[in-house]
């Protein structure tokens, strides 16, 4: 029995590890995008929210959907709330649309995983 719950603490704290690890190496990566982002002058700046449904996680659901969005064409900002299911994203209205927005979320992922339930 001991054995036992050594082996599952043992696993348990390798995967609290790995995802730890996850985060701190994807945040980078999203933070270089926005500032890039930042020195692109934007010519009609909208702001658009999505209610998202079908994200099971912070680190490779929502992060993943954020990354995603950050690289797009015309997207000068965005960030995934997680626990709220909503993306909020700020964008230039000449080169995106909300709709335009929702169908790269919903193409995440092979496009069966995620699904935007209604823009704001």
């Amino acid at each position: 029995m001991k054995k036992i719950k050594k082996i599952a603490l043992f696993a348990f704290l390798s995967l609290a590890f790995i995802n730890c690890k996850k985060e701190v190496t994807e945040a980078p990566e999203v933070t270089a995008i926005e500032k890039n982002k930042e020195s692109i002058a934007i010519a009609d700046l909208k702001t658009t929210s999505l209610s998202i449904e079908g994200m099971s996680c912070q680190v490779m659901c929502a992060n993943t959907i954020e990354s995603k969005l950050s690289e797009s064409e015309g997207v000068q900002e965005a960030k995934v709330d997680f626990e709220k299911k909503l993306a909020t994203i700020s964008f230039d209205a000449t080169k995106q649309t909300p709709e335009s927005l929702s169908k790269i979320v919903e193409a995440v992922a092979g496009g069966d995983t995620y699904t935007v339930s209604s823009i704001n």
